[in-house]
Order: C-alpha cells, then structure tokens, then sequence
C-alpha cells in the first residue's frame, strides 16, 4: 500500500510516558570517579524510536493481530511495518491501528497478506461526520454505517466514538 499520512498531533497516546527523556540530574557529574556522560540527542532520539516501536508492537499484539515475522521500525513520527498478515481487512486495520496514535504522523505499510484480497480505501474524519454521513458519500447509503464500524474494530469501540483527523477504514461494496 505504500505510504500513508496520518494527522499527527491527534489519536491514542502510546502510552510511554513523559519519561522519555533522561531525568535531570540522573547522569554523574563530570570529574567524579564512574561519571557517566550524558546521552548525545541523536542517542536519546535512538532510545525513544525504540521504544515508540516496542509500545506499538505490544499494541498490535494486544488486539489480537497475528502477523508473521512483525517488524516494526520508528524513525520520528514515521512508522514502518513489515511483516506477514493474514488477509487485507487485517493489514489495513494494523495500519490503521498504528497510525492514529498521537505522534505519528505517516505510515510505510510494507506489510504482505498470505491471502490477496481487494483493498479498502482510507477516509479522514471531519469535524461534523458520523459513521452514518460517512455511509451515505461512501455507499450511498447511510443504513450502511454497521459495515464501516465493523471495518474499523477493535479500533473503535462505539459508532459514535470518532473524532477530527482519525483515518478510517472503508472496505470496498
């Protein structure tokens, strides 16, 4: 699928904290005996990639997706997934799943599917939508909002339940 841009100041935090950077204080002061120096920005950017992509594995794995030899790399706010899932709806929702969290701001889905299957197209919530508004341009047909809720889980949980800037999933008729 390529690249994907996300909105990234919106979505889910990671939850890693605000203890990403090193605590004031922690390293020794210089000229004591097994004074350690403090980490250069580019290492403590490193460590906090890492851990961006290690709390989004975890993420991936807590909503139960399997995906074969998962890969998961951060570089700032862009994310690259490689990997094996086992069908389309799941490597879109994986997508999905990865790229609505707040500080991410793109996603390179290098993912592959054991099964092809058609694509779903990608739709970014206004302010002012529903699932339901989003049907009726989509389908033609704003009964049809079950079919995009459906689409879109566990990652939503309600209907009602969108906000401005979340991508969604619209599976194809």
């Amino acid at each position: 699928m390529g690249l994907i841009d996300f909105a990234k100041s919106v979505g889910r935090k990671l939850g890693i904290g605000d203890d990403d950077q090193p605590a004031a204080g922690a390293a020794k002061p210089q000229g004591t005996p097994g004074a350690a120096s403090a980490p250069s920005p580019e290492q403590v950017s490193e460590l906090n990639d890492r851990r961006k992509a290690a709390a989004l594995v975890k993420v991936i794995e807590g909503m139960g997706f399997k995906v074969s030899e998962l890969g998961v790399r951060v570089d700032d706010d862009k994310v690259t997934l490689t990997g094996e899932a086992a069908n389309q709806a799941d490597r879109e929702k994986i997508v999905l799943l990865v790229g609505n969290h707040e500080g991410i701001g793109s996603v390179d889905d290098q993912l592959t599917v054991a099964v092809q299957e058609p694509e779903a197209t990608y739709y970014e919530v206004k302010k002012g939508d529903t699932l339901s508004k989003i049907a009726k341009e989509h389908y033609g047909n704003a009964n049809k909002y079950p079919v995009i809720f459906e689409a879109n889980k566990p990652m939503l949980e309600d209907p009602d339940k969108i906000y401005p800037g979340q991508r969604l999933r619209i599976p194809p008729q």
